[in-house]
């Protein structure tokens, strides 16, 4: 194959392919070596993840587009899908390189500037860079684009490739000696090994090799050690640290300002200076996500408990604990990831909740009873919480979905009275409703005051009726928790733009009915 002067548009979408099936291959090797910033072994499976993201988008482009418009599609795909730290940042490459496609096909000038662009808005999406990261990589990888692109005095595509390659290779290389976490545990940095193979699927195809090998042999910024992540020490972190992801829309400026001191690993992609998708690891997500809202639109919303992912010295320096009392089934995974300790009432609450406090070491506990406690197991929360030697706040949430509100506004740093005061409030602000089969095979909406809401034949139309209803003295967020096969029903998209308000819909089996509505 005659290796072509230009990058044009079905060459550069071949690239997209190639380095996605690269990624793809390489996931479970990459996800070995991640260790930082949290050691949850999914570096690779994200980086693959956002690539096969920007494909898809670019695969819906006609098969003639401009070598502009595929890199455009690249970058709003791996935007919009960008799953993880690492995602993000890589869906900054791809916008490097659709401000450098934007005059047209790629030539060895503009990959070279597409590698200096994605240095500058990777260095700007990350709220604190940090050297032996993917971030030093990809600037030694631009700086030596450059450079080959100047010794050539002109268009070299094949030089300026190979160069970024070689560099990238050697700075992953010399990741653990600028970074004390790879050092510990013998292994490259995760992204950095995932950028190297992004730019060897770019040389390579520039170069004509056969998809086929790409990316063969073993590379010398390979793991010195079999040691992965796994092996990283104990001391990275502490329990109750969440992963939270969102698309923004608004003043991403003011935005990340905001975010800034209220977690760690705050990364940006923007897509512009009012859309962007976010990144940040952080002990109250309720707190990160309310501020959000108050600043602009969110959607796309992800939570995931991270398993060791704050370093030592940034535990929160409360040891407060939220019990939520919780059926058995999937809403309890909800109510972890949401932060809270779930426990089944009819696992004996005494003696479940004295192991919960017991476990962390609380001094301070406040409790979700969501209408699954009365009088006397009331008793026997107080009568735990006193023997272990802590405080103890009772919230009146009377339902699941108004737990998920008082969580959403936990603020870790009030002291207990007040953070007690503003969770108590939250869920009594919120109007809910029930959802419940009726003789006939109707699906019934059922509020405490006003009683039947909706009767209708599909969980669409009633939960759709139900909510015009609620949303009449005012709201903008609507909280659906719904039985699985119900969920998998549920068209949210449609219902969001129905009720002109932000839909979240969460599987919840176990309720003892069908599902609950809340409205904020």
């Amino acid at each position: 194959m005659t290796n072509p002067a230009v990058i044009d548009g079905a060459r550069l979408l071949s690239w997209a392919r190639r380095a996605a099936r690269l990624l793809e291959a390489h996931r479970e090797e990459i996800n070995s070596l991640n260790v930082f910033p949290v050691p949850d072994s999914d570096t690779g499976s994200n980086m693959a993840h956002t690539m096969s993201a920007a494909v898809e988008q670019a695969e819906t482009l006609d098969s003639a587009a401009s070598c502009a418009d595929i890199a455009s599609a690249l970058a709003v795909g791996s935007i919009k899908g960008a799953r993880g730290n690492s995602g993000v940042v890589l869906s900054q490459v791809l916008r490097g390189v659709a401000q450098a496609a934007a005059e047209g096909d790629l030539d060895g000038e503009s990959v070279a500037d597409a590698l200096t662009n994605a240095v500058s808005y990777v260095e700007r999406a990350i709220n604190d860079p940090v050297e032996g990261t993917i971030v030093t990589v990809l600037r030694h990888a631009a700086e030596a684009g450059r450079g080959a692109l100047d010794a050539s005095g002109g268009s070299a595509l094949t030089q300026v490739t190979a160069a970024a390659v070689d560099a990238a290779e050697e700075a992953l290389e010399q990741t653990p000696s600028q970074l004390a976490e790879l050092r510990e545990v013998g292994v490259v940095d995760a992204g950095g090994r995932g950028l190297v193979l992004l730019l060897t699927a770019l040389r390579d195809e520039v170069a004509g090799t056969p998809a086929a090998v790409t990316g063969a042999g073993s590379s010398t910024a390979q793991p010195s050690t079999s040691a992965g992540a796994s092996s990283s020490t104990e001391s990275h972190g502490h329990t109750g640290w969440l992963e939270i992801m969102f698309f923004f829309t608004g003043p991403v400026d003011e935005l990340q300002t905001a975010l800034a001191a209220m977690g760690t690993s705050l990364v940006i992609a923007r897509a512009s200076d009012t859309e962007a998708k976010v990144h940040i690891h952080s002990v109250d997500a309720g707190a990160v996500i309310e501020r959000a809202y108050e600043l602009g639109s969110v959607s796309d919303l992800c939570l995931e408990i991270l398993p060791d992912a704050a370093p030592a010295d940034e535990t929160p320096s409360t040891s407060r604990l939220i019990i939520a009392l919780t059926p058995q089934g999937s809403v309890t995974e909800l109510y972890l990831q949401a932060g809270a300790v779930p426990v089944n009432p009819d696992d004996g609450l005494e003696n479940e909740i004295q192991s919960a406090i017991t476990g962390v070491g609380a001094s301070e506990l406040v409790v979700l009873p969501n209408g699954l406690a009365g009088p006397d197991e009331l008793e026997q929360i107080a009568g735990a919480v006193k023997d272990a030697g802590a405080q103890v706040a009772v919230l009146s949430t009377t339902r699941l979905v108004g737990g998920i509100a008082a969580l959403a506004v936990h603020d870790p740093r009030l002291p207990l009275e007040a953070a007690a005061a503003h969770m108590g409030e939250a869920a009594d602000d919120m109007r809910a409703a029930d959802i419940v089969a009726t003789a006939g095979g109707k699906i019934t909406v059922v509020a405490p005051v006003d009683g039947v809401l909706a009767e209708e034949e599909t969980v669409q139309r009633a939960v759709d009726k139900a909510c015009r209803v609620m949303l009449e003295s005012g709201g903008e967020l609507v909280t659906l928790l719904l039985e699985s096969s119900l969920a998998a029903e549920l068209d949210a998209d449609v219902l969001e733009d129905a009720l002109e308000a932000e839909v979240l819909v969460y599987p919840a089996d176990g309720l003892g009915t069908l599902g609950q509505i809340g409205v904020e």
